[in-house]
């Protein structure tokens, strides 16, 4: 819109229209991109929460340099609600995350889920344990882009009854169980034995919530859920995110989007080098959040905002 004279869509290798930019509304772009009506706000009820199910104490995590990247973080999720955490990349969100997930060793500190201590079980036992994630890059931790869906689907489940004896994989099993997930996660592919990396990043992304969606979790980790992805994908999985907040699942949003905060948090906390600020009730003014990611304090922030 700032720069362009003219705007043309594409959608699957077709020019759908040219419009003018000083009047196209964003709506209709993103209608036009999608090819039906899409709905840029989230539609969602306010939360009702639950006990605490994801409790995180003086948590501290050091690069192998030394250097601190979490700061003695305290947060806890209860069930039923989303907490985001927004902040400018870099200032420790990405090592939060995966000290949470068992993708990188903590320093100090506790991460509980319910009464589990999750800091001595390994990657996959806190997986199994009911932690759902959606990695900030689905390539490098999310997907084997040359396997097929079919087996990307299962990734984390490949030794389950359900889809293996022993070791034999049953392969009409994860076959039947892919094209079910395909239809119900609107995965767009020619076919189940089609390799990830050759799908869109919408649909490699789709591929990550359903493998995520579709087995049991209590909390759900999701960083940068909707990254590099079209507007219809974002739509989809906003919904899903919701959808799993109002079935009872503790999320944990980390975001760099402020829309994307504003639209989806029922308590929104802030990263800054390393320490966390809040959780705050949402709704929270854009400023202040921009402020506190820039290293305002709260009540600088707020007053600021407020002013």
């Amino acid at each position: 819109h700032e720069i362009a004279d003219r705007i043309t869509v594409l959608r699957r290798g077709r020019a759908i229209g040219t419009v003018d930019a000083r009047t196209a509304e964003p709506q209709q772009l993103a209608d036009m991109m999608v090819g039906r009506p899409v709905v840029l706000t989230v539609d969602r009820t306010p939360a009702t929460p639950g006990d605490p199910v994801l409790t995180v104490e003086a948590l501290e995590v050091v690069a192998p340099d030394g250097h601190q990247l979490v700061d003695h973080v305290d947060l806890t999720v209860h069930a039923g609600e989303i907490v985001a955490i927004a902040g400018v990349e870099g200032n420790g969100q990405t090592a939060l995350v995966e000290a949470i997930t068992g993708l990188r060793p903590i320093a100090s500190g506790a991460v509980r889920l319910g009464e589990e201590d999750l800091t001595v079980l390994g990657r996959k036992d806190i997986l199994r344990a009911g932690v759902g994630h959606i990695p900030e890059d689905r390539n490098e931790h999310g997907l084997v882009g040359a396997f097929s869906i079919a087996d990307n689907l299962v990734l984390n489940r490949w030794d389950d009854d359900r889809f293996a004896d022993g070791r034999t994989r049953r392969r009409a099993a994860v076959e039947e169980y892919a094209d079910r997930m395909i239809e119900e996660f609107d995965i767009r592919t020619p076919s189940t034995s089609t390799s990830a990396g050759s799908l869109s990043g919408g649909n490699q992304q789709k591929v990550v919530v359903a493998r995520e969606f579709s087995r049991p979790i209590e909390v759900l980790v999701a960083a940068q859920p909707t990254r590099g992805v079209d507007v219809g994908s974002i739509e989809y999985i906003h919904r899903q995110l919701v959808a799993k907040r109002d079935a009872g699942v503790a999320v944990l949003l980390v975001s760099s989007e402020l829309g994307e905060v504003g639209a989806l948090a029922d308590r929104v906390a802030v990263m800054f080098r390393g320490r966390l600020v809040g959780p705050f009730p949402a709704p929270i003014a854009r400023e202040a959040i921009g402020l506190m990611m820039a290293g305002a304090s709260p009540s600088e922030a707020l007053g600021g905002a407020a002013a």
